[in-house]
């Protein structure tokens, strides 16, 4: 599948306003999976407003790109960080998720393939170990957004709110085995950059967005 995220800085008192048109024009995409939802206390760098969409092929999205991309030129959306990439997602459990949370970050330009694939390997045993995941995916990054280009996204879909931030940001797997790569005091580490952190109630349960 084709996936498109898209976290967007609104100002508070026009907030409302932009979900709806945002809301509209996901509506307009008709892509096979639409998430758009104010983004919950906690976020880092994740913007006001997250929006997802899932597309059957890339070119089912290139089709209305340039009509969805006007209806987020609204002067009050100040800044803007997404990402488009393709991939599939998977599931962790018989469980339905009600948070979708996604991470965008940015792997330091020159390093080398084979360390890349570690960091990525890393990433993936998280959902093996923490069981609040429900789903999940790791992709490489086709088209950035924002002020940072973009390399990874990394998002999953958790039971709720208390398993992203309890067993999954304080579980070991995380500051023992994948923080390395975070931490600047660490030789390893390969993203330096402000990450985007950010996540949203799914608005029903029985309506999860991954995978489709």
């Amino acid at each position: 599948m084709y996936s498109v995220t898209r976290l967007l800085d609104v100002a508070e008192f026009d907030r409302d306003r932009v979900l709806a048109i945002a809301r509209a024009g996901a509506a307009e995409t008709r892509a096979r999976h639409q998430l758009v939802e104010p983004t919950l206390p906690g976020v880092r760098n994740g913007g006001d407003i997250l929006v997802h969409l899932r597309f059957d092929a890339e070119n089912q999205w290139r089709s209305v790109e340039t009509d969805f991309t006007a209806t987020l030129s609204d002067p009050v959306i100040t800044r803007v960080n997404g990402a488009a990439y393709s991939g599939d997602a998977s599931c962790s459990g018989p469980q339905t998720g009600t948070v979708y949370r996604t991470l965008l970050l940015r792997v330091l330009p020159g390093t080398d393939a084979h360390t890349i694939a570690r960091f990525e390997d890393d990433l993936r045993l998280m959902p093996r170990y923490v069981k609040t995941i429900t789903a999940w995916q790791l992709s490489r990054v086709d088209e950035p957004v924002g002020t940072t280009h973009w390399t990874h996204v990394f998002e999953q879909e958790f039971t709720d709110l208390d398993g992203l931030m309890g067993p999954y940001l304080m579980h070991p797997i995380h500051w023992a085995v994948v923080d390395r790569w975070f931490d600047p005091e660490c030789p390893d580490v390969i993203v330096r950059d402000r990450v985007c952190h950010s996540f949203c109630a799914l608005p029903r349960a029985s309506e999860a967005v991954m995978p489709g």
